[in-house]
């Protein structure tokens, strides 16, 4: 049951990176994310890309113990 509810909150957050870092799309025009030229990666960028990276990497983790625990 524990194991679920992490994945429902890891997932809602992988969403909000998700949509966060794509540029001219999601949520990222409501924080200043418009559609701008190419800019370098700021500190804000890259801490969205490692924590995706990150989110769904603890997603998968999480699903491949939850399926193991089933069986």
């Amino acid at each position: 049951m524990i194991i679920t509810i992490l994945q429902i909150v890891i997932s809602i957050l992988l969403v909000a990176t998700i949509l966060l870092q794509a540029p001219g799309t999601g949520l990222s025009p409501v924080f200043g994310g418009g559609g701008e030229a190419y800019r370098s990666k700021r500190s804000a960028q890259k801490f969205l890309m490692i924590a995706t990276i990150a989110f769904a990497s603890i997603l998968a983790i999480l699903s491949l113990i939850q399926l193991f625990l089933l069986k």
